[in-house]
């Protein structure tokens, strides 16, 4: 019995060597499968490295570009309205300009003969050559209108004429002075009373003044 239990144990012990041999004489295959695991797991972690590294670049490219979208349109809004502004703003200048250049400044009035108004004018400074027949005019008394233009010699209610030293002058030029004399049929000088005279130089502002009568309208009576 003990000859059978020592065979087996024999037996048993060589099955044991023979596993145990077959692992130790093959250790490079066991190294390599490690090696490969470790090279299969650094690849896998650089791979999702460069994939999380892709995601935050498109992620800013993408906030990059509408970035650059919301300035464009920002800009365009800007510049439009400042265009607009510029616009109006030019456009509201030349229109001043164009008012206040042609308007006629009114330096004095007085009566030469009895029912006549003689007028002594020039247009503002910087002010375009003024057609005489495009300076309209109107005095506005209780009884009615009077109107014409610094052209006319002869007219239905009042006889107008533009000269500059003796001469008829048939287009006004801003620095010179002119004398207009003018006799209203409607609203001719009367002792105490106003009437209202309004000028207008082509398409430039009007001017307002008040003929103011006193007590005498005699020739040489100072009105304004």
């Amino acid at each position: 019995m003990k000859w059978l239990h020592y065979a087996c144990h024999f037996v048993s012990t060589l099955v044991k060597e023979v596993v145990l041999d077959h692992i130790r004489f093959h250790p490079q295959e066991a190294g390599d499968k490690k090696n490969k695991m470790v090279k299969n797991m650094k690849n896998e972690m650089k791979n999702e490295q460069s994939d999380n590294v892709a995601a935050i670049g498109i992620g800013a490219m993408i906030v990059f570009i509408a970035l650059i979208l919301v300035a464009a349109v920002a800009a365009a809004v800007i510049i439009q309205t400042a265009e607009k502004l510029q616009q109006n703003a030019q456009s509201t200048g030349e229109d001043t300009t164009d008012m206040m250049a042609s308007k006629v400044s009114i330096l004095n009035v007085v009566i030469p003969t009895a029912g006549a108004l003689h007028m002594t004018f020039e247009l503002a400074p910087g002010s375009d050559n003024v057609p005489a027949a495009a300076v309209d005019f109107n005095i506005v008394c209780a009884g009615g209108i009077d109107a014409g233009d610094f052209g006319t010699t002869t007219g239905a209610t009042s006889t107008v004429a533009a000269v500059v030293g003796g001469a008829t002058a048939t287009t006004l030029v801003a620095g010179q002075t002119y004398d207009v004399t003018i006799t209203p049929a409607t609203c001719a000088p009367a002792t105490n009373t106003d009437h209202t005279f309004v000028v207008q130089s082509g398409g430039g502002g009007f001017t307002y003044e008040v003929l103011k009568y006193g007590g005498s309208v005699a020739a040489g009576s100072v009105v304004i």
